[in-house]
């Protein structure tokens, strides 16, 4: 078993790495896209915030393969063709910006409206209230979840062996497909997985000790 598994140590290497490297996209850019919608949602025109609150709960609502699926099959049908990377990380961006979108919501709804209302007493601008008194109090209660989503994320990156990609899934199948032993490339697998996600988890644990509650 363990000549097997140093036989595997080089593709699964190759195939963790791309599995951070789709991580880090979807996160980065679903954080970016969800941040922007969601101030949209809450502080945007009556069109602004229809159209963010129909697609957070319509992408919410559609399992992530579907979705996959559908961006890598169903967008060829109206001319648009995505390489099976580019698809993978649009479908799970999707799915994740939702997300954010309703992090960002429940964040920014939770602080009284007795602060934006003592901000604007003093004068401050819109663009001034929301950097000043209603962000840095969100921040505590939007980095919790958002860091426990990013684990999320990182488990659904598996899903993009379903494309052909050749992450960390991927990679153990094929291995597998080689040495004809599953149940040691299976744990090493879950390993890395529990061992990425542990790590996440934990650091959303003193995230929330630090920042989640405001204390006296």
């Amino acid at each position: 078993m363990l000549s097997q598994i140093l036989y595997a140590v080089p593709f699964l290497a190759q195939g963790f790495a791309i599995t951070l490297w789709v991580s880090l996209l979807v996160v980065v850019l679903s954080l970016i896209a969800g941040v922007a919608l969601g101030v949209g949602l809450v502080y945007g025109p009556a069109p602004l915030r229809w159209a963010v609150r129909i697609f957070s709960d319509t992408i919410r609502g559609i399992p992530i393969l579907v979705l996959m699926f559908f961006v890598y099959y169903g967008l060829p049908a109206i001319g648009l063709h995505l390489q099976s990377f580019s698809a993978a990380v649009l479908a799970l961006t999707l799915f994740k910006t939702a997300q954010v979108i309703e992090y960002l919501r429940g964040a920014v709804g939770s602080i009284p409206k007795g602060q934006s209302e003592a901000a604007m007493a003093i004068g401050l601008t819109f663009r001034q209230r929301l950097t000043y008194v209603i962000f840095p109090q969100a921040f505590r209660r939007f980095l919790p979840p958002w860091i426990n989503g990013v684990t999320d994320a990182v488990k659904g990156s598996a899903l993009v062996s379903l494309l052909g990609i050749t992450d960390l899934m991927q990679a153990i199948n094929q291995v597998i497909g080689r040495t004809y032993e599953a149940m040691p490339l299976y744990i090493v697998g879950a390993l890395i997985y529990f061992a990425v996600n542990y790590a996440l988890s934990y650091a959303s644990r003193q995230m929330e000790r630090r920042f989640a509650f405001i204390r006296d």
